[in-house]
């Protein structure tokens, strides 16, 4: 999943030292380990749904931009089976200076009861002067050891800390919880009541991003990317 990871050392330092979280979805706050296991073999998932943070809908898509950047994340009307899972399929498309740079589709699946959001990996193709470079990024659940992650919680609290991708050595990025109450004013409208979260990898501890979602919306800022549209592609 894109990821600008803009180093912050000095905030990460005085955030981590003030930070206490719980170890999962649904634990008790205290604890300051990452959650990595999420039961979901006694779960039920499914392709569609949506919680208060994340639309997983065929048409539903995002446009977040700066200055020099572009991303926009579209929920395909496709899917694919990860590990024993049918996922959803959101393709994530990602311009520097009007030059694509990048494009991930990624796999996603929705818990029908608790709504919590999970993250089976992606296909990763990066572009160099309009040719595929690399696919630097690439991961999937059930290769290699890898397992998924939790993208995004049901019923998100402030200090739960997890894994939202667990393939080691290629991709560990987690989350932290910070703010339930945020306020955020972007080119698409002025949202209230957003969920703010820190986001890094166990890769590089070091660096991390900050990233705001508005209820019923979702991702509203990626570090500097700002939300200027969103709805289902088609409809008014």
């Amino acid at each position: 999943m894109k990821k600008s990871m803009h180093t912050i050392v000095a905030m990460a330092i005085a955030i981590a030292a003030a930070s206490c979280g719980s170890s999962g979805n649904s634990n008790a706050q205290g604890s300051s380990s990452w959650q990595e296991e999420f039961g979901l073999s006694n779960r039920t998932l499914t392709t569609t749904g949506r919680n208060d943070y994340f639309i997983l809908e065929p048409g539903f898509q995002l446009v977040l931009e700066s200055k020099t950047e572009k991303l926009t994340v579209t929920v395909l009307d496709e899917a694919k089976e990860v590990d024993g899972v049918t996922a959803r399929i959101v393709e994530e498309r990602e311009w520097k200076n009007g030059e694509l740079i990048e494009i991930s589709r990624n796999f996603f699946a929705i818990d029908e009861k608790t709504k919590d959001v999970f993250y089976f990996g992606e296909d990763v193709d990066m572009y160099n002067g309009g040719k595929v470079a690399s696919h630097d990024g690439a991961w999937l659940a059930g290769k290699d050891g890898a397992r998924a992650g939790l993208i995004m919680p049901g019923k998100p609290k402030v200090g739960m800390r997890y894994y939202q991708e667990i393939a080691k050595g290629v991709a560990m990025d987690r989350a932290e919880v910070l703010k339930l109450d945020d306020h955020l004013d972007t080119p698409a409208g002025s949202f209230s009541n957003c969920l703010l979260t820190k986001e890094g990898s166990a890769l590089n501890p070091f660096e991390m991003e900050f990233k705001t979602y508005a209820p019923g919306i979702g991702l509203l800022q990626d570090e500097k990317l700002l939300l200027t549209q969103y709805g289902f592609i088609g409809k008014e």
